[in-house]
Parts: C-alpha cells; structure tokens; sequence
C-alpha cells in the first residue's frame, strides 16, 4: 500500500464529508467492512479511519463505532481565519477526554429519568433556579471560593456572555477600562462593539506593573479593570496576594470596578484568593464550564456584588432570558457527583504532560509558561516578524496566534501563542520542533 494510495482513501471521505455527501451522524462501515468494500487490509483501513478521527472529521466509540462528526463545528479561530480543518490548528483552546462523551450519554439518562423534565420546558428565572445557584456557590467553595451567597450568583450562557452581561449593564459607552497590555480578545471585542475604551497597563513577568497602572489612575477616570489575575491568558502569571491587595486598594481610591475572569483558574489548586474574596462589595467575578468540563456546554457565572446583582439580571433578560434549563441540569449533576471535580484534576494532569513535552522540545528558544497551562508564550528574537512566522507555519499545516490579537492597545510585541491542548501528545512533539525549526530559520535569514 503506498503512501499516496492510502492518502487517497482519507481525501476521498473527507471529501465526502465536507461536501455534505456523508452527513453528521452518519454511521461508517466498521474496519473490517470498510477494508473488505475497498480490497485493503485492515491495518490500512484502520490507519484511514484514524487519520480521520486526528483531523477532527469522524469520532469513533468504543462498542458503537465510528460516526461523521458535524464539520461546521469543527473549530475555527476568530483570531486567525484561514485555519482549515487539515491544519493543526493551535490558536484555540479545547481539552476534551475520551470519556466526555459516555458520560453525556449518562447525564441524559439520568435526566430522562428525573422528575423534573416539564421543568425544562418552561421560563426560568432570569438568573437561574436557587437550588442550581446554590451547586454553584458549593462548587465555587470547594474551588476555595467560599462564603458566596447563592443570591449573588448569576447564571449564564458561558463566560463570555457573562463578560457582555457586566459590560452591558454596569458600564456606559464611552466609559474607560483599564486592560493589561495583553489580555483576552474576547473582551476587546465585547469594548469595541460597546464603544468602551480600553486604556493599557503596563506588564511584568509577574503581573500588571503597579507604578504604571497607579500613575494612570491620576491621568484617566477609569470606571473598571479587567483581570484575569489566576492564570492570565496568554501570559500564565499567577498573581501574587501582595499584588492582589495593591490592586484592590486602588480600585477603592479610584472608585473603580474589577472584573476578574476565572476561565483557567481551575488549572491553579490551590490557588491564591480571589479578587470576589477580598473585595466582594466592588469585584464581578465571571467563570464558565467550557475549559473545564466542555466547549459545546455554554454555562458560566457571574457573581457580583449584591447591590448590582439585579443589572446582570435585566441584561440576561433582555439577551438570553435564562441560560438553557437542559445544559444547566447537567453541569449541576456533573458538579454534584463530582464529575466536575475528577474532570479538572485529570486536565491538570494532562496540562502537566503537555508543558513537559514543551520543555523537552523547546529546548533552543525562550519561552514564558504556567507548569499548568495549556498555552505558551513565545516572544520572538529580534528581526524574526510574527508575520512572517505565522506564513511559514501555515506551509506546514499549523496554525497559531500573533500577538496583535491580544494586545490591549495599538502597539505590541512580536510574539506567538500557542494553545496546546487540541491535538495528541506525538502531534504537540511533532509541532513544536517545527515552531522551533521555523523560529531558527528566521533568525539566520
């Protein structure tokens, strides 16, 4: 069997797939089927369906077989928009374990089987049902969050949304929020579409640089900051209480709001206290479900300060009405029988094995990382363009993210992230050592 011949039978399905001729949900012959129909050996058959299953178009599993996976959600970065399927795409961030989607297949049953189904059929409450607010602040207390009222805690459709939710109801346009030079594109864009201005603070190797960002307290009103103090996206700090309490006390002098975004913060256990803990009465902390547990399950949080409580509830109402009752009811069982919890520690684990393989590999240009983190930061030696990295890894099929997408402002270094967490532990080896390469090739042109 020669490469080009097997190659043909992967092109063919995939082929097939994308143009719609084999549909999602599709089940595939098995194997053995599959080799008999084509005059293959099984091996040949079975290295076809696995090179399927590494692109992302067909899932295989155990006991039922392989099935065509729905190619409009495949991701694609809203970073970098000429990723394709075939490309290792490294811009996004998605750990899924095998047995994610068994324990789907458990949590409807277990639904289906409740007394509460005509319960999913109805309006809820804006800002979700008690008894559900209440899981979440247990779950928050065994993250160390503790002493969360259920009644400060909002429910919504993921982080994200619950990012819109706070820009929409506590601030104004025109309003200025303070950012860290480099911070989350999702909520630049969230500023720009509200017309927020975000103005920069200044960064260290271990967080917001204090003399800058209080020297900017006396030159702007700034009504707000936004934070990602456990964990920072795309830098991997962890900043330190000291630092913390400096913050918090600038924010009361000022009179401004923080927003602290906990979206990786599971990745830290423990971890220091949150912005929520030592300050509630001016914090909105946002977390959500999907790094942790699942993209596809769209439920976050927002806890704010009580007086604002009822700000998040009037934009929840008018964006969303109540977050889905169905994906709700099955994060809070997933929190409940501890699902939640085993997930987190095993992509602890598996964050661990990954940042090893980065040390092993990136062992000729400098990097900055998190030993938890599934992404890397790789500031690039001088002369060497992001661009023009960016080009010479698409040759090879890898896709990844220039720093100008996270840039808090109009200026910003020539650097690349690097998600880690969507491909196999032998892809992410065979990745690296050409980012390596490619940076090292730059560098003697």
């Amino acid at each position: 069997m020669t490469q080009a011949r097997y190659k043909s039978y992967v092109d063919d399905l995939a082929n097939r797939i994308h143009r719609g001729e084999l549909a999602p949900g599709t089940r595939l012959p098995t194997h053995r089927a599959f080799a008999k129909q084509n005059g293959i050996s099984l091996v040949t058959a079975s290295r076809v369906y696995n090179e399927l299953i590494k692109h992302g178009l067909v899932s295989g599993e155990t006991g039922r077989g392989t099935f065509v996976r729905d190619v409009s959600l495949l991701p694609t970065s809203s970073i970098e928009h000429d990723v394709v399927p075939t490309m290792l795409d490294l811009n996004y961030i998605y750990p899924v374990e095998n047995e994610q989607t068994q324990r789907l297949r458990e949590a409807l049953r277990h639904l289906s089987s409740g007394g509460d189904l005509e319960g999913f059929l109805h309006y809820l409450p804006h800002v979700g049902r008690r008894h559900e607010r209440a899981i979440f602040a247990n779950y928050l207390a065994q993250r160390g969050i503790k002493q969360i009222d259920p009644d400060q805690i909002a429910i919504v459709g993921g982080a994200q949304h619950g990012l819109a939710t706070i820009v929409l109801g506590i601030f104004s346009p025109g309003d200025v929020i303070a950012v860290d030079a480099l911070t989350y594109p999702g909520f630049k864009a969230l500023a720009k579409i509200y017309h927020i201005e975000l103005v920069v603070v200044p960064v260290t190797a271990t967080g917001p640089d204090m003399v800058a960002f209080a020297r900017l307290c006396q030159q702007r009103n700034i009504r707000g900051y936004y934070a990602m103090p456990t964990l920072h996206n795309p830098l991997g700090w962890v900043i330190d209480l000291p630092t913390r309490h400096a913050i918090i006390q600038l924010a009361k002098q000022y009179g401004f709001w923080l927003i602290e975004d906990g979206s990786y913060a599971y990745l830290q256990h423990p971890a220091p206290p949150t912005f929520a803990q030592l300050a509630s009465d001016i914090t909105f902390y946002v977390t959500g479900f999907s790094k942790n547990v699942a993209t596809g399950l769209r439920v976050g949080m927002v806890v704010a300060p009580k007086q604002q409580i009822s700000e998040i509830e009037r934009i929840i109402r008018i964006t969303t009405w109540n977050t889905p009752a169905i994906t709700t009811a099955i994060v809070c069982h997933w929190i409940e029988s501890g699902e939640v919890a085993k997930l987190e520690r095993k992509k602890r684990r598996d964050t661990k094995a990954r940042q090893n393989i980065v040390r092993e590999v990136l062992n000729q240009i400098d990097y900055i990382a998190h030993q938890y983190s599934y992404f890397i930061w790789i500031p690039l030696p001088e002369g060497v363009r992001a661009e023009a990295l960016v080009s010479r890894l698409k040759q090879v099929n890898i896709a990844v993210s220039t720093a100008e997408s996270y840039a808090g402002g109009t200026s910003y270094p020539q650097a690349i992230r690097v998600a880690l967490s969507s491909i196999s532990y032998e892809q992410l080896r065979v990745a690296l050592a050409q980012i390596q390469a490619a940076v090292l090739y730059l560098i003697d042109l």
